[in-house]
Parts: structure tokens; C-alpha cells; sequence
């Protein structure tokens, strides 16, 4: 049965029923959720809170100008995936006539080139996926899920020691365009970006959120925010068009559902990208007995490491044509491949980002996972809306054929990955993760974590992660330097990071044991917080 089809059942069996508990990214996204919960909404009017103040409290990772995915579920209708993710535009400009360029961000450690510019911006979905999930699994009204964003945009957030941080890791786009400065700039000193400890009021994001709730969706995709975006595209050297907006819908997908150690798991099926590996990853994994090995040691991250090589290799082999379908998720996972790719696990040496989580579990037993991401934002800010734009055209991991290369009219094959576990002790786990390419080994360790080390939430989340890509295997502080000596003679290629860092993902999440006790755990490497609402 589809939620999107029941939605009085289920508003009227939260009623009864308050509280619940979140995990995001920043103390006022977990706030305008749990206030939320605290006047009887359920875990997706949280959900919706926590995304628009999202949109004020962690401006680089979230905002109406990008794209999301929610995965819900409620006991009684099952489960679903909003995917209101990024699409592409229906017509390709030239290269010649967009405006498209790179930048580097720079981790400290790591470095990541991204390309900004109106021609990296493809068709946005949020502000669609947030009126259409209003409609379909929401109790209260949007301008009650909304006041919290609202309050804090208009009286400021103080910029936090982990949003000041990613400003300064993509600098060079919050500094591209007098609108984008104008939405971080320092109130102190003009022409700088916000630092820790200052407080940043967004008034004309407020006015245009207000603008929405009153006025409806069609405000930005056929409105005067939609025709001044459309407008400055034609001028500027974007792609998008009246048809773009005009057209995007929200698509509601059955989850990708599979098994690990006996573990139920649904996460982001085709067309996207990153809930198949994660997937696939699990699958070599199974063969391995991890429980009798031993968290870090040497087999244990040696098979991990191996495990992510090879569906990084999986990748690069079995071609998708950019954009997966439900048959590739069919094939990755059937015994033929995974047979061929187990075997490589056991037998051979292998050799070859802005996102936020938002966590919910209600008490009535409804659980939200939901992912959102701008890119790293493309530089453009709709005029008189503090709504910076997406840069999904210029992320090279999700357009693996190349740049300007990209299937018209389709939606993009991101690595975004709201995931969802059902375990046979009673146990329910909502979790996900933002950090580009390393979402999938985020939730890949944290499901580990859980199932084949029997560890709690907080332990799961907070354990030491690697991430392998491109021949280097990176490694967070915490595992002994002896077993990562002896790894070398396979992974030559080590970075060993000095501290935890937002580039191993950011895997907040929220977790229903058997005796219906609810947990939670912000993830430490980017600004995760947890809270509590009407829970003894």
C-alpha cells in the first residue's frame, strides 16, 4: 500500500502519540524538529521542520535551490522513497555558451575540484519534494512545519565551529557573485565570509519562504522566482528553461530491499546510484566472517578496503550509461557478478560530498530518513530570495561519463543513500549520510558497525572509517599504526588523517531497540546533534 495514498490513516495514528527523537547536522535543525514533535506532529512534519531550518542554519549543505530524497516508513503502509532529487535540463547548450568553471576545496589534508557557474545548475526539486511529502504524510500545517525556519532566519544563527569551517572549505564559491557573499557575508566586515562565533540573518530567505507557504509551489516553478531563475539562465550561459521547472515531478519509488546477516535493509533504489553499492558492498562483505575477525583489525580492514575497491571497480566496469535502472540493480546483485567479485575479495590484491542527514523516529513508530544536498551550490543566488542554486552539472561523481555529456531531461544518479534497517531482535534504524563519494562507505561502516560487531548507535557512528578511491586508501585516526604497516604491502597508498574529519561522511542517526526504546547519534564529523523529545 503507498503511503502517498493513505495519508489520513496516517495522520489520525500519530494523534495520540507525541515525542520521538532526531539527529541531524546543527542544534537548531534538531530544534525545529523537535518542536515539531513536542505540538504532535509526526516524524515527517520533524522531517520537514528540520529541512527548511536546515536551509538557514547549514546554508553551504542545504537548500530550496538542490535536491533530496526522504525515505519513510510507517508500519501499518509500508515503506516508500520520495525522490526529489536534481533532474537534468531538457535542452544541452553548447559548451561554448555556458558558463561553467572549477574551483578547488580544500579539506586540509585532501583537495576536490568542483565546477560552479549558472551552467552547473540542473533542475531543482526540493521546494517541489516539500509541498508534495506535506501532502501525502503530514498532520500539521505547513505554516506551523515552516515557523521554525522562519524565527531563526529572521533573528540569526551563530555560525558554529563546523559551519564556519565548510564556508571556508568552499570559499571560493560563497565569494563567485555579490549574491552568494551576500547570503555569508560577515555582518561585521563586508567582503568577508562569516567566521565562527558571528550571527547571520537570512531576511530574504525569509520572506521567500514566507512567500511559498502562503502562495503555494507554483511561486518558484512557474512564478516570479521561477521566471527570474529561468531568465537569468537564458542570459548567463545556464541550460534551464520554462519546461524544466514547469515539468519536475516528484517521483515516489518502491526502496531498493535486501538482506545483510539477516538484517532487512531499503534504501535509495535506481535511478540512483549509491543505495546499489552500498548494497553490493554488503553482498561481498556476507562472504567474509567479520564478527570472528575483530573491529580494525588487520583482515577486518583489509577486507573493508577490498570490498570498497571493488565496487569502486564495479562501477568503472559495469556501465549504467550514466543513468541505472531497476534491471542493474537486478544484475549487480545477482550471484553470477557477486560470484566473480567475491572471488576477487578472497583471492586477489585490487588495484586501481555537500550534504546533509536528517534522522527521524516518532513514537507512534513512523521513521524518516532524509538526505538533501545543493552540491556545493553553483554561486547563483535567485535575486531578493537568499536561495542559492545547485551545482549538481559540475560533481564529478555523479556525471561519470564526463561533463557536458549528460542524458537530457533525466534524473541525476546520485550517491545520496537514506537508508533503513529492520533487524529480527526488534531493532529499527534510520541513518544516512552526506560526503559526496564516501556516502556509501559512511553507511557501509555504520551498518557494519551495528550488525557484525554488535555495537551501539553512538559506538557504530563514532568509529574510525576509511574511505578507498582512486588506488588511495584513506584512513581516520584510531586504528593501530602496525596493522596499517602491514596493509601497505596491498595499499601502498595510504593517507592517515590526523583527526576526524567531515570528508568520511556524516552519518547522523536514529534507532528503535526491541523494548521500543528510542537512541540517536549525531555524527562528530559534521556538527551531528541528537535529541530527545517526550521520551522517558
Amino acid at each position: 500500500m503507498s503511503l502517498a495514498r493513505e495519508p489520513e490513516m496516517l495522520r489520525q495514528e500519530v494523534l495520540a502519540r507525541p515525542g520521538g527523537i532526531i539527529a541531524a547536522g546543527h542544534d537548531q535543525t534538531v530544534a525545529a524538529a523537535a518542536a515539531l514533535l513536542r505540538e504532535g506532529g509526526n516524524a515527517f512534519d520533524a522531517a520537514l521542520a528540520a529541512l527548511l531550518a536546515a536551509c538557514v542554519a547549514e546554508p553551504v549543505l542545504a537548500s530550496l535551490g538542490g535536491g533530496g530524497f526522504l525515505l519513510a516508513h510507517n508500519e501499518r503502509l509500508g515503506t516508500r522513497l520520495y525522490d526529489f532529487f536534481a533532474q537534468t535540463p531538457c535542452i544541452r547548450r553548447p559548451a561554448v555558451e555556458v558558463d561553467f568553471h572549477p574551483i578547488v576545496a580544500d579539506f586540509g589534508v585532501a583537495q576536490q575540484e568542483f565546477h560552479i557557474g549558472m551552467g552547473a545548475m540542473a533542475t531543482p526539486g526540493v521546494v517541489r519534494g516539500l509541498f508534495a511529502i506535506h501532502r501525502d504524510l503530514c498532520r500539521l500545517p505547513l505554516a506551523e512545519i515552516a515557523a521554525p525556519a522562519l524565527r531563526i532566519a529572521r533573528q540569526g544563527v551563530t555560525v558554529n565551529a563546523f559551519q564556519a569551517y565548510i564556508a571556508e572549505v568552499v570559499g571560493p564559491i560563497l565569494r563567485s557573485s555579490p549574491g552568494a557573499l551576500a547570503v555569508h557575508q560577515s555582518p561585521a566586515v563586508p567582503g568577508r565570509v562569516a567566521v565562527q562565533g558571528e550571527v547571520l540573518c537570512h531576511a530574504q530567505f525569509a520572506d521567500a519562504l514566507d512567500a511559498l507557504i502562503r502562495y503555494g509551489e507554483d511561486l518558484f516553478y512557474t512564478g516570479e522566482m521561477g521566471q527570474r531563475l529561468v531568465t537569468d539562465c537564458r542570459a548567463a550561459g545556464g541550460h534551464l528553461t520554462d519546461r524544466d521547472l514547469r515539468d519536475y515531478r516528484v517521483q515516489v519509488r518502491e526502496p531498493l530491499r535486501f538482506t545483510y546477516r539477516g538484517a532487512r535493509l531499503a534504501t535509495n533504489p535506481a535511478p540512483s546510484i549509491g543505495g546499489m553499492l552500498i548494497a553490493f558492498s554488503l553482498a561481498l562483505l556476507e562472504s567474509v566472517p567479520l564478527p570472528e575477525l575483530g573491529f580494525g583489525s588487520e583482515s577486518h580492514l583489509r577486507s573493508l578496503a577490498r570490498a570498497m575497491a571493488l565496487t569502486q571497480r564495479l562501477r568503472r566496469e559495469q556501465a549504467f550509461d550514466g543513468i541505472p535502472d531497476q534491471r542493474d540493480s537486478q544484475r549487480l546483485l545477482s550471484e553470477p557478478l557477486l560470484g566473480e567479485y567475491r572471488r576477487a575479495l578472497h583471492e586477489h590484491h585490487v588495484f586501481e560530498r555537500g550534504t546533509t542527514q536528517i534522522s527521524v523516529i516518532d513514537a507512534a513508530g513512523n521513521l524518516a530518513s532524509m538526505t538533501l544536498s545543493n552540491g556545493e551550490g553553483c554561486g547563483y543566488v535567485i535575486p531578493g530570495t537568499g536561495i542559492m542554486m545547485n551545482n549538481m552539472l559540475g560533481e564529478e561523481d555523479i556525471n561519470p561519463r564526463g561533463f557536458h555529456r549528460w542524458p537530457t531531461n533525466r534524473r541525476i544518479a546520485s550517491m545520496m543513500a537514506p537508508t533503513l534497517m529492520f533487524a529480527d531482535d526488534g531493532r529499527a534504524l534510520a541513518t544516512g549520510s552526506g560526503g559526496s563519494n564516501r556516502i556509501r562507505s559512511s553507511i557501509l561502516q555504520v551498518l557494519s558497525s551495528l550488525i557484525d560487531f554488535d555495537s551501539n548507535l553512538d559506538e557504530a557512528v563514532a568509529r574510525p572509517r576509511i574511505h578507498f578511491e582512486s588506488g588511495q586508501l584513506n584512513l581516520e585516526p584510531g586504528f593501530e599504526s602496525s596493522v596499517l604497516d602491514v596493509l601497505r604491502g596491498e595499499f601502498a597508498d595510504q593517507r592517515r588523517w590526523e583527526e576526524r574529519n567531515l570528508f568520511f561522511g556524516g552519518a547522523h542517526a536514529v534507532m528503535r531497540d526491541g523494548r521500543g526504546r528510542l537512541f540517536g547519534a549525531g555524527d562528530p564529523r559534521r556538527g551531528g546533534v541528537c535529541r530527545a523529545v517526550g521520551i522517558d
